[in-house]
């Protein structure tokens, strides 16, 4: 069954919407916040696409994910306990989030920075700097940072390997999506 290559086909054709980039932008705000799909998934595809416009896509990810890190740490400094507590329970992230807290306690600013690579979804550390009270503006710029690198990453792997990277891309996508299942799979079952 080969689902993850025609998943990454229609990813490709979305990418070359005429929206793609208000799509891009939507995703990785809300990604900050509360959706639990990564903008990555997006980013890729269009960089991939037209790696002309690389840069300026990682750019819009970048800029409406920290925008989006500023509702959730604004969430999390105001609403915490009658809005974003109960979702938190409803989506099963306490334990994740009980994590992002004492890594926080462990690591201050640092943390932002880190989230923006590790398996526990960003969203979790932005809510948590809010429900902390970390200072607003080291919050902002690690969140630029951290945001910024992985979204610059993605965009330069797929910028400069161009139409080989989307050849290879295509041919081990479905062990490379398989793989991604496992790993999640992995860190759930580890950071339960």
């Amino acid at each position: 069954m080969k689902l993850f290559t025609k998943l990454y086909d229609m990813a490709l054709v979305w990418a070359k919407h005429r929206h793609a980039e208000r799509y891009l932008a939507g995703m990785s705000f809300a990604e900050s916040v509360f959706f639990p799909v990564p903008p990555d998934v997006m980013l890729a595809p269009m960089s991939l696409a037209q790696p002309s416009k690389a840069w300026r896509f990682a750019s819009f990810a970048t800029v409406a994910s920290v925008l989006g890190g500023i509702l959730g740490y604004l969430l999390g400094f105001w609403l915490f306990e009658p809005v974003v507590e109960p979702f938190i329970a409803q989506m099963q992230w306490q334990d994740k989030f009980n994590t992002a807290l004492s890594w926080f306690k462990d690591y201050g600013v640092w943390v932002v920075f880190i989230a923006g690579f590790s398996p526990i979804p960003y969203k979790v550390f932005t809510i948590g700097a809010g429900v902390l009270q970390m200072a607003f503006l080291p919050f902002i710029i690690a969140s630029a940072i951290g945001r910024g690198a992985r979204f610059f990453l993605v965009s330069a792997l797929m910028k400069w390997g161009g139409v080989k990277m989307e050849k290879k891309l295509r041919q081990y996508i479905e062990v490379l999506g398989w793989a991604v299942v496992a790993l999640i799979a992995v860190a759930y079952i580890l950071l339960r």
